[in-house]
């Protein structure tokens, strides 16, 4: 069975990046359904897989981390607007049976993401 997971990784301060909320949504033509939100735990990873299941479908998906949040936490200074505050990733779903692990490394001015394991 299928599942999706992530997890958050602070590239600026070498640590988890704990507290953040993520959205979750399937988008369907030019359509964005929310599917469900969760929040990063102490180790920058989510208790459980974010969709699994029948919620797992082959499809395209966006995960919007809240990030600008997390930051104004953390106590990083920036001018507001800031220059990340959510990020959007958005990924296709070739395969609903495999697993999918989709991570963000976030710093104040950048942000990466890759298809890990």
């Amino acid at each position: 069975m299928g599942r999706l997971t992530t997890h958050v990784l602070d590239t600026s301060r070498g640590c988890p990046g704990k507290g953040i909320r993520i959205d979750i949504f399937r988008i369907n033509g030019d359509e964005r359904i929310r599917l469900g939100e969760a929040v990063t735990n102490d180790d920058g990873r989510c208790d459980a897989p974010l969709l699994e299941g029948d919620t797992f479908t082959r499809g395209e998906y966006e995960l919007v981390f809240h990030a600008g949040d997390y930051l104004r936490a953390q106590g990083v200074e920036a001018s507001e607007p800031r220059f990340l505050d959510r990020i959007p990733l958005r990924f296709g779903v070739a395969d609903d049976s495999e697993h999918y692990h989709v991570p963000l490394l976030v710093s104040p001015y950048s942000y990466s993401t890759y298809r890990g394991s």
